[in-house]
């Protein structure tokens, strides 16, 4: 899987469980309510008032050890 802004957090979720402590660390702590699943990164990353890139490379980063 390649993420980028315009993915929704569920597929995220969904892919990778563990993908989860990304999210709780730019403060998003919402992971089971279902509208946050259907966020995407840029729209989770503008609410929280995080860099959506710097999520983004986080992820695929960690997406490419699997």
């Amino acid at each position: 899987m390649i993420v980028t802004k315009k993915t929704l957090i569920g597929d995220i979720l969904d892919y990778d469980v563990e993908t989860a402590r990304f999210f709780f660390e730019i403060g998003m702590h919402c992971l089971g309510c279902p509208h946050s699943r259907g966020e995407t990164i840029e729209e989770a990353c503008m609410v929280h008032g995080t860099d959506a890139d710097e999520l983004v490379e986080k992820i695929n980063n960690y997406l490419s050890t699997k």
